[in-house]
């Protein structure tokens, strides 16, 4: 008798066992300070144990000129190396990257990119667009960290890191040499975590720590087949639309566009500049201010040209002349007097009080 091999089984019949869900780490971690930063940086990094399994990427606001020694004074402040990043640099885990003076410091993937797109809140480099890369590139795996700082930097950043799936931390307010920004950030985004800087360390050594399992909304893709539109993250416009103002750019002059992204209020111009209303005020005061010493300068000038024509007209015996030059001369000095006295009191009245 032949020998007949029992029939396989219909593929319905099979059991096949269900995929294992991805488990990732959270390995990128972004930190942004201003005002009062050094300090709260070089504490933070001081607490971050040699064997971390994350890259730290550091925006500090800083002069655009010059050069920055940040990455010198983290490297000595705590175990891992830190250095000034460049451009096209491969990430590495347990490495500190400080952004360079006059460029974004950027993800593309594994990558980082420095660009020289347009400023943003007045900074470049600025916190906003590193955040915002980092969210787009590495999801759920992206912790975000807002320290000590004016105005509001860091909101909208931190905001999309959520959005993505991924950690935030702020620095207690209390705790901070400059509490605007961690203030702004607990406001609009509510972080998972608000902590004095001798706590952070350890909380992000858990975070980094504790595996996840994303959910396919928050979709953990390849970082380096993942593609990010560099010039979205550069202006800043998920959305190029808004609502036009009669606002103009401190940067370029252009019209500004307003745009409320759930209670977070943000202006850009067409060129890409963008601004929080409280940063888009900062810099309106700088440029009234500036106008107006310029307005002083300019009428203090033409008192002095008509005061060198009267005096000419006076050896001419031009007593007419000279009467309507003094005139005039004494008029543009007056207006000077009174701009300079509104200027200071303008300049007074937004003082700081003192307790």
């Amino acid at each position: 008798m032949n020998y007949v091999p029992p029939l396989a089984p219909e593929a319905a019949d099979l059991e096949v066992p269900a995929a294992a869900p991805a488990v990732v780490q959270r390995d990128v971690i972004v930190v942004g300070a201003s005002a009062g930063g050094v300090q709260a940086l070089q504490a933070l990094v001081a607490q971050l144990p040699p064997e971390l399994p994350a890259s730290v990427l550091v925006v500090l606001h800083m002069m655009s000129s010059g050069t920055s020694v940040l990455h010198s004074i983290l490297d000595r402040a705590g175990v891992l190396p830190a250095t000034q990043a460049g451009d096209g640099e491969r990430l590495e885990r347990g490495h500190v990257y400080v952004a360079p003076p006059d460029y974004h410091m950027l993800l593309r993937g594994p990558d980082l990119n420095l660009s020289a797109g347009p400023r943003e809140n007045g900074h470049r480099p600025a916190i906003d667009p590193l955040f915002r890369s980092a969210a787009r590139a590495y999801g759920p795996r992206v912790i975000g960290v807002v320290l000590s700082g004016t105005l509001d930097d860091g909101t909208d950043g931190l905001r999309l890191i959520k959005q993505r799936g991924g950690a935030t931390l702020a620095q207690d307010p209390a705790d901070a040499a400059y509490g605007d920004m961690p203030r702004s950030a607990i406001e609009y985004v509510h972080p998972d975590l608000v902590l004095p800087i001798a706590d952070m360390g350890a909380a992000l050594f858990e975070l980094v720590d504790t595996p996840l399992h994303p959910s396919p909304a928050n979709g953990v893709a390849d970082p380096a087949i993942q593609p990010v539109d560099l010039v979205e993250v550069e202006l800043g416009r998920e959305d190029p639309a808004g609502d036009a103002t009669l606002l103009t750019c401190p940067d370029c002059g252009g019209v500004m566009l307003e745009r409320d992204d759930g209670g977070l209020v943000r202006f850009a111009c067409q060129v890409g500049h963008a601004y929080s209303p409280e940063s888009l005020n900062e810099q309106q005061g700088e440029a009234l201010e500036h106008a107006l010493w310029n307005a002083i300068g300019t009428l203090e000038e033409r008192a002095d040209l008509f005061g060198r024509m009267a005096r000419r007209a006076d050896r001419r015996d031009a007593g007419d002349t000279v009467e309507r030059l003094n005139r005039k001369a004494g008029v543009a000095s007056a207006h000077a007097d009174e701009i300079r006295d509104t200027l200071l009191r303008l300049r007074g009245a937004e003082a700081p009080a003192t307790s």
